[in-house]
């Protein structure tokens, strides 16, 4: 099983830097999105469903902002993309279909690095997306959780990290969060269970700002979490970096059937 995931920075503009090409090459059985930054109304029938797949979206009430989706192979038995948080649901930032063996989701979760009111709006979210987590995980399936978490872990997942411990991001809290949700909740960083010690090469995000991207001066932000029996079928992965869609890269990671 491949499961790919990847922030678009905008589907449509990952549309024109060659997305769908690639994605027929790469032969994935999932494909988790984040930040469509489009409504329904924007995406050809192309895009919702290419092909070989069917598409699954949850689109952000205000235009040209946020949003998730998934291409799956198979029907799925529940489609929920909407979770009575309005913090959550209004922004577009879940997703997640229901397989007899296997719960998928893709979430993106905010930034702060615009201001304290920002900051304060990501704590609540993600408080109130730990408890969604928690529920999901006493379901008993295997359950694996793609998107774009807007927070580095540890030293080793971004370049500048001295630079960085008091901004949005890096911020002792965030990382406390994901500390949490590994150690306590029951999730495993796939990636770093595959790779605990790479460091440079596993930056999934570089600002557009300075010369971030051919400096490498990058960010691990972007994960694959999964209950600890499905991390240990986790055999291989690795983050594209030949062509680029958007600001973020694509996280590739394969599985065990």
């Amino acid at each position: 099983m491949k499961i790919i995931t990847l922030n678009l920075n905008g589907i449509r503009s990952a549309n024109r830097k060659g997305l769908y090409p690639w994605l027929k090459t790469q032969n994935a059985d999932f494909v988790c999105l984040q930040e469509l930054k489009a409504q329904e109304e924007d995406l050809s029938e192309d895009i919702k469903s290419p092909d070989g797949y069917l598409g699954y979206f949850s689109y952000a009430i205000k235009k040209g902002y946020s949003g998730v989706g998934i291409y799956c192979r198979q029907k799925p038995i529940k489609v929920t993309k909407y979770l009575d948080i309005p913090e959550i649901d209004d922004e577009g930032r879940f997703i997640e279909l229901e397989f007899d063996a296997l719960i998928i989701i893709s979430v993106y979760l905010p930034s702060g690095s615009s201001g304290a009111e920002r900051q304060a709006f990501k704590y609540k979210v993600l408080d109130k997306i730990n408890k969604i987590f928690e529920e999901k995980i006493k379901q008993g399936k295997n359950i694996i959780i793609c998107g774009d978490f807007n927070i580095a872990h540890h030293e080793i997942d971004l370049k500048n990290y001295k630079g960085n411990r008091k901004n949005s991001g890096f911020l002792p809290e965030e990382r406390a969060w994901l500390t949490n949700l590994f150690d306590n909740v029951g999730f495993n960083d796939v990636y770093r269970k595959l790779y605990p010690e790479q460091s440079d090469e596993s930056y999934t995000w570089w600002s557009n700002r300075g010369q971030a991207w051919l400096k490498n001066v990058g960010w691990r932000i972007d994960y694959q979490v999964a209950n600890h029996s499905f991390t240990d079928k986790a055999v291989s992965g690795n983050i594209y970096k030949e062509v680029r869609f958007s600001d973020h890269a694509p996280l590739i990671i394969n599985y065990l059937d």
